[in-house]
């Protein structure tokens, strides 16, 4: 008798709610949630991250970095950019351009070990090598002290003269034996050790205003799917660059107890699918960081370079998923000059349509430096500065001065 009773008050009670609400008034609300609950998806914890990342005994901060990047990458990019404190449109010097331009710095800092590995860095205060060493680590520790994501690449020059990485200046005996020749057992090994020594020696010297060590996110061997580097495609195989990859890691990581690096893996655009993207990956204990560089799918590409750039970019996206690592856009842009043109809302709709659409998770992305005869982010003034500062406006943009506290995790 009870249990009739209340089924009969839980049937009048449905025929009240389904007479006085429409059915589109609740059937949407249902939609709501599945699609909320299908955003969520994993959801890193932050005890768990360590077991995610290449270095099981990162730092503190360096953790923190990987878990707010992947978190970050669920619903906004970070914008960065290469040099910027230190490269500016026509030399204009002072706040990055994109401060000048948008009142914030950007997100992300781009920086080389090239001229700090120089075989002519002889670390004495009047060398001009060193000197850039110098104002590169002082860039670094203002980025972090303000919050800032931190990334190096590194043009490394052949190790025979040590004079070039384009293969376009080298001769054929450097462009076909250069990256063998650095291999374990290679002729050059010894060379390239000492140079990942110097690399962690600058490593492990950038401390910030607290008293920590500055993680850097490390993409050595970018745009490997190239020929214009030494390191490209036609050099090696896909095992000899997994090979030095993995020993480049074990070496930093086991050998020179580098605690506050990500490592990046970066090829150019030359894949169409996840079996290509793969094909010299070093495996899931090496990479940190899914990354492409790409700047020939938004060279007046229009649309289908759009389309082409977010397909790429949805690979990045589904194995970073896959493996709980991060994707990252790591170089793009397009380059204005006084014969190259500005193109019609680059930024605001080729490019964040590019990062963005078909649910990609990209955790940030950075332009290539500025310079005296051109830019890849405009000044103030400019033809596509409004462009700009709409793109930066987004609701999926970071700046610096909206991040969050990316160097600790939460509790």
């Amino acid at each position: 008798m009870i249990l009739k009773k209340q089924y009969l008050i839980a049937t009048i009670f449905l025929i009240l709610i389904t007479t006085s609400c429409s059915k589109e008034s609740i059937i949407p609300e249902i939609e709501i949630e599945e699609e909320i609950e299908e955003e969520v998806g994993f959801v890193l914890k932050p005890e768990e991250t360590k077991s995610y990342m290449v270095n099981p005994n990162a730092t503190e901060e360096t953790v923190a970095l990987f878990y707010h990047l992947k978190t970050i990458s669920k619903n906004k990019f970070i914008i960065g950019q290469q040099d910027a404190f230190n490269a500016f449109y026509n030399n204009n010097s002072g706040e990055s351009d994109i401060k000048k331009t948008t009142g914030s710095d950007p997100g992300l800092l781009g920086s080389d070990f090239m001229f700090i590995a120089d075989d002519l860095n002889d670390e004495t205060s009047g060398n001009w090598f060193y000197q850039q060493e110098q104002i590169i680590k002082g860039d670094v520790i203002e980025a972090y002290n303000k919050g800032m994501v931190n990334i190096f690449s590194w043009h490394l020059r052949e190790p025979y003269e040590g004079t070039d990485f384009y293969t376009s200046n080298m001769t054929d005996h450097q462009k076909n034996n250069a990256f063998k020749s650095i291999l374990p057992g290679g002729e050059n090994h010894e060379y390239y050790k000492q140079k990942l020594q110097k690399v962690a020696d600058v490593a492990t010297s950038i401390i910030g205003n607290d008293g920590k060590l500055a993680p850097i996110i490390f993409r050595p061997f970018h745009e490997f799917d190239g020929n214009w580097f030494w390191w490209g495609a036609a050099y090696c195989s896909p095992q000899e660059y997994i090979t030095l990859w993995q020993f480049t890691v074990e070496y930093l990581r086991d050998v020179l107890n580098v605690n506050n690096m990500l490592f990046a893996f970066s090829p150019d655009n030359n894949f169409n699918s996840e079996a290509e993207y793969l094909d010299r990956y070093p495996g899931d204990g090496y990479v940190d960081i899914f990354g492409m560089d790409n700047y020939g799918d938004f060279n007046n590409q229009g649309l289908f370079g759009v389309n082409n750039a977010n397909a790429k970019l949805q690979i990045l996206t589904t194995l970073a998923e896959e493996k709980v690592k991060i994707a990252g856009f790591t170089e793009t842009g397009y380059r204005v000059t006084s014969s190259n043109a500005p193109i019609e809302n680059f930024f605001s709709t080729n490019m964040y349509n590019a990062i963005t659409e078909n649910n990609n998770q990209i955790a940030f992305m950075m332009f290539w430096n500025n310079d005296s005869n051109g830019y890849y982010t405009p000044a103030p003034g400019l033809p596509d500065t409004g462009d700009f500062i709409e793109f930066a406006n987004k609701p999926k943009s970071l700046l610096q001065d909206n991040l969050p506290n990316i160097y600790k995790l939460p509790n």
